[in-house]
């Protein structure tokens, strides 16, 4: 008999009626022997309108309180599949954060793990009732409800994992992970596993399956995750440690794009590494993740730095700034689209930047910005090259 951890997202339980198939769905594995515990996201766009609401009351709603109003998404929604579950004539029983102890630190709104108190979980499996958990929220040290960023539910699964020693299972509106967003690119290949490292570096470039944080933990604590289509019997995928016999089979694994930065540059900074230290120090403390930093040569001691941030980090990152340069020397480019290969092979390849860097060349592609890991290259193009160049690199690397 096995602890089973099932994260539904929201879509899967975005109306009444699949709630009630969630619950059936619960209850089959439940009757094949496995103790389950459930994870659920808010349903539908649930965290869309309650921020949307917000808005309606102030253009820059306080953190603290939005987390206490977004935390109620996942409230409703364990509610209700305890309810469903109940009158399908099983036993559940649903749990805030806040009766879990789920343990968080960080900034509101970014809020991270950093301990569950499993006991409440095992003493209700004991009992034999279905468990289940609004994800996505926790606890400070203060006693104030955090939330922990988009598709922070899936964190919330993987951490009780790791408590309970459970088989983590995560199902969304998607069958499994793909080489490409198959929204973007048609001919994308469903992957049958993947190695945590290269679904780490995709989730955070990009790609919406997964969040990062999630995959994090589970390869710290060497938790396989499965993804898979919810309510189906479609085959999904495997986040799990690589076969390295394999490593050399193909460079480049997967392609994921973000159009959700912006590109910040410092115009005429003084060649002073105490400033750009104080600079990034400061955005950091202030929760604000920076990628893709670049710098051009020393002229008359000035140089120019770029850096990209989070769009929804603009505001506050604009702010910081002129606390140390004049506006007239900070500008922003929002045309932007991330665009990243990935793959664990690149470790044995050698020329993969060469070939991507020939073909961008050949088809007029403009790159602003380079950043590159043992299993990665990422640059930022122009938005509209993005569905191009998603094609030509699928055809390169034979995606």
């Amino acid at each position: 008999m096995a602890i089973v951890i099932q994260k539904y997202g929201g879509s899967s339980v975005g109306t009444t009626e699949k709630i009630r198939k969630v619950a059936q769905t619960i209850i089959s594995r439940r009757e094949k022997g496995d103790k389950v515990v459930v994870v659920v996201s808010a349903m539908g766009d649930a965290t869309d309108d309650l921020i949307n609401l917000a808005k309606a009351i102030t253009d820059n709603p306080d953190k603290r309180e939005l987390d206490a109003l977004l935390s109620t998404g996942e409230m409703v929604s364990s509610s209700l599949l305890a309810m469903a579950i109940k009158a399908l004539g099983y036993d559940a029983v649903s749990y805030t954060a806040y009766q879990l102890g789920i343990k968080t630190t960080g900034n509101y709104g970014k809020s991270l793990i950093d301990d569950i108190n499993e006991t409440k979980i095992k003493d209700s499996l004991d009992e034999d009732k279905i468990v289940i958990v609004a994800g996505f929220q926790g606890i400070n040290e203060d006693g104030d409800i955090t939330t922990l960023g988009r598709g922070g539910s899936d964190t919330t699964a993987v951490a009780i994992a790791v408590k309970v020693k459970g088989i983590c299972e995560i199902y969304t509106d998607v069958d499994g992970i793909y080489n490409v967003d198959p929204r973007l690119y048609k001919n994308a290949k469903k992957l049958d596993s993947i190695d945590y490292e290269e679904m780490l570096e995709l989730a955070s470039l990009g790609a919406q399956v997964m969040h990062s944080r999630s995959i994090e933990l589970g390869q710290k604590y060497r938790i396989p995750i499965y993804v898979g289509l919810s309510n189906s019997d479609i085959k999904g995928t495997i986040i799990k440690e690589v076969n390295n016999m394999n490593m050399e089979g193909k460079p480049v694994t997967g392609v994921a794009t973000s159009d959700d930065d912006i590109s910040v540059t410092l115009k005429e900074l003084a060649v002073d590494i105490n400033i750009l230290a104080d600079i990034f120090d400061t955005l950091g403390s202030n929760k604000i993740n920076i990628d893709m930093i670049s710098q051009t040569a020393p002229f008359n001691n000035k140089v120019n730095v770029s850096f990209t941030v989070p769009k929804d980090d603009l505001n506050e990152c604009r702010s910081i700034l002129l606390n140390f340069i004049e506006e007239n020397n900070i500008s922003m480019d929002t045309d932007i689209t991330k665009f990243s290969i990935v793959g664990i092979g690149m470790k044995s390849t050698s020329g993969v930047a060469a070939r991507m860097f020939k073909v961008f060349k050949e088809n007029n592609i403009t790159v602003k910005m380079i950043t590159t890991s043992e299993i990665r290259i990422t640059c930022s193009i122009k938005k509209e090259d993005k569905m191009k160049a998603i094609e030509l690199m699928a055809e390169e690397f034979n995606l």
